[in-house]
C-alpha cells in the first residue's frame, strides 16, 4: 500500500529509516518532527526516531546538508541529562553524528 510521505506516522518514518528506504525523501520529514520533539517516542522507546535518523548512512546525509545541519543544531542543544537517559549507546551515536565531517560544512 502506498502512503503519501506527508501522511506517514513517526513510527512509519522510524521503520523506513531503520530499513534505509527512500532516505533522501524520508530524512527531511523525520527532521521536521525531531526539531519539534527531539526525543519523540515513535514506536519503541524515547528517542527512537532520533537514533534511527542519526544512524542513517553518511552518504544519505551528504545529500541533505540543510536538514543535517538543522538536526545537528537540535542535538547540540539537548541537555546532557536527557541524552544520558536514552538507550545504551545513544550518546555515542549522537556524538558521532554531530562530529561527522559532512555535517560540519
Amino acid at each position: 500500500m502506498r502512503v503519501p510521505l506527508g501522511e506517514l506516522s513517526a513510527a512509519d518514518l522510524r521503520t523506513l529509516l531503520s530499513r534505509q528506504v527512500a532516505l533522501p525523501y524520508v530524512l527531511p520529514f523525520a527532521v521536521r518532527l525531531l526539531i519539534e520533539e527531539p526525543l519523540l517516542d515513535a514506536c519503541f522507546y524515547e528517542g527512537d526516531l532520533l537514533l534511527a535518523a542519526v544512524n542513517a548512512p553518511a552518504s544519505a546525509w551528504a545529500l541533505l546538508p540543510e536538514p543535517g545541519a538543522r538536526l545537528r543544531a537540535v542535538i547540540t542543544t539537548l541537555p546532557e541529562a536527557m541524552v544520558a537517559g536514552l538507550t545504551r549507546g545513544a550518546a555515542e551515536d549522537l556524538a558521532r553524528f554531530v562530529a561527522r565531517p559532512e555535517m560540519l560544512r
